[in-house]
């Protein structure tokens, strides 16, 4: 059966606008979404109610096509976690380049995926509770073209998925992957023959259950230094791996290809190179999930994809890597000491669990110049809800009035502060917007 590549969101185009959503202009009514690249509106002309969270356009489509060029390069699939944006116009653009689908990991975002006929789903999570389960199984029997994955680790969810399954009798069965984990992390078992004996339970509850593959969260292991987290990583893959051996041993798969996945944004260049290694004497499939690939940060996943381009140097030959696409702009409304500038955006705007916003550039209020950028000598030290420290050399320029643009680290933690964020071009010509649905 021919997967469909695409999305519904025409209902999200058609969707209002108005200055009730933060970073609307005011008096701003009835507007459909699809109308606001046609407003003309401009980041430096203030259009728009600062703060204001941005895309920049040229930053998306050089991460799409890097992300495709490097899944192309090592024969991967890439299934991008949608928790990061939560925003459908961002899956299908993902989706049109490329993706195999897209992720999930809780039940309320399948609750939105397939509002929005998401094709193809790997629900990276245990599917747990009755509720959810007959959700699945509801979509499964409706849509004849709903591909839907989820993740088992115990007796338990074998015997839930199994007993509602049999119930339901949908004609098809539900698609699992064995979840794998390591001592000190999240979910998934510990040990090969817990393993291989839930592997065995799925493989006899068919035909209402099918094991396809075998699934692992590496971003979450323990490390004190970057070398004991590589080694982490490492020794996951190769568990996964000599399970997926076991299990094609014994016959437990159901079906080909059979699936390997793993990989979030920080060390996808893993199951990228050792999954792909594994030779199960069977067609397989190597799935990674990053989610924050798309946007990419100004700090803490530039510095782990500095890594990977140390960690796997033919990966140069993809040309420049990630950039930087989600800018968060804000106002200047306070200079009360020489080195220290107060702006209008805080822990309501940006994310700031990893790591506090990066400076970037700075813009005098008028529209007429591009933006400078901002030197070494200027720091966020402190949040507060609504205000950013931002530390500044004695010599800044910086005023009162002036637009300050910052980078941020954790893309996910940004995104579900804004109802609405903005495609902008490189003059900060407000291009379209896109909703998210947290």
């Amino acid at each position: 059966m021919e997967q469909k590549t695409h999305i519904d969101i025409e209902a999200i185009e058609r969707s209002i606008v108005d200055d009730i959503m933060k970073g609307v202009p005011a008096n701003v009514r009835k507007l459909p979404l699809k109308d606001v690249g046609a407003q003309r509106w401009n980041v430096l002309r203030e259009d728009l109610p600062l703060p204001v969270a941005v895309l920049k356009h040229s930053a998306l489509q050089h991460n799409l096509d890097w992300m495709r060029r490097f899944t192309t390069a090592t024969g991967t699939v890439l299934c991008p976690h949608g928790k990061t944006t939560m925003s459908p116009q961002l899956f299908e653009l993902q989706l049109r380049h490329g993706a195999w689908g897209i992720t999930a990991a809780t039940i309320s975002q399948l609750h939105v995926y397939r509002r929005y006929a998401v094709p193809r789903i790997l629900f990276a999570n245990q599917l747990i509770g009755r509720r959810s389960i007959q959700f699945v199984l509801d979509e499964l029997r409706r849509d004849p073209h709903f591909d839907f994955y989820c993740l088992v680790d115990s007796h338990e969810t074998v015997t839930a998925l199994k007993d509602a399954a049999m119930q339901a009798a949908i004609g098809r069965p539900l698609q699992v992957l064995l979840e794998v984990g390591q001592a000190g992390g999240r979910a998934g078992t510990r040990t090969f023959e817990h393993a291989i004996e839930i592997a065995r339970a799925v493989a006899s509850a068919q035909p209402y259950l099918a094991l396809r593959g075998i699934e692992g969260y590496e971003g979450i292991l323990a490390g004190e230094n970057a070398p004991d987290m590589e080694r982490s990583v490492s020794q996951l893959m190769g568990d996964m791996s000599e399970i997926a051996v076991g299990c094609t041993r014994e016959g437990l798969f159901s079906s080909e290809p059979i699936i390997l996945s793993a990989g979030g944004s920080a060390y996808f260049d893993f199951p990228a190179t050792q999954l792909r290694q594994v030779d199960l004497g069977r067609s397989t499939l190597v799935v990674l999930r990053s989610g924050c690939y798309l946007t990419h940060d100004s700090s803490w996943l530039a510095g782990l994809e500095a890594e990977l381009r140390e960690r796997t140097p033919r990966i140069k030959e993809l040309g420049p890597g990630l950039q930087p696409a989600l800018e968060i702009w804000a106002y200047v409304q306070s200079r009360p000491e020489q080195n220290l500038a107060l702006v209008t955006m805080g822990k309501r705007d940006c994310s700031y669990d990893i790591e506090l916003p990066t400076p970037i550039a700075w813009a005098r209020a008028s529209g007429s110049a591009r933006p400078q950028e901002l030197g070494s000598g200027y720091r966020v030290v402190r949040l507060n809800d609504q205000h950013a420290y931002l530390q500044v050399p004695s010599e800044s320029q910086l005023r009162v009035g002036d637009l300050v643009a910052f980078g941020v680290a954790h893309p996910c933690t940004t995104f579900d502060k804004w109802q609405l964020l903005f495609i902008v071009n490189e003059e900060y010509d407000v291009l379209q917007a896109v909703r998210t649905f947290f």
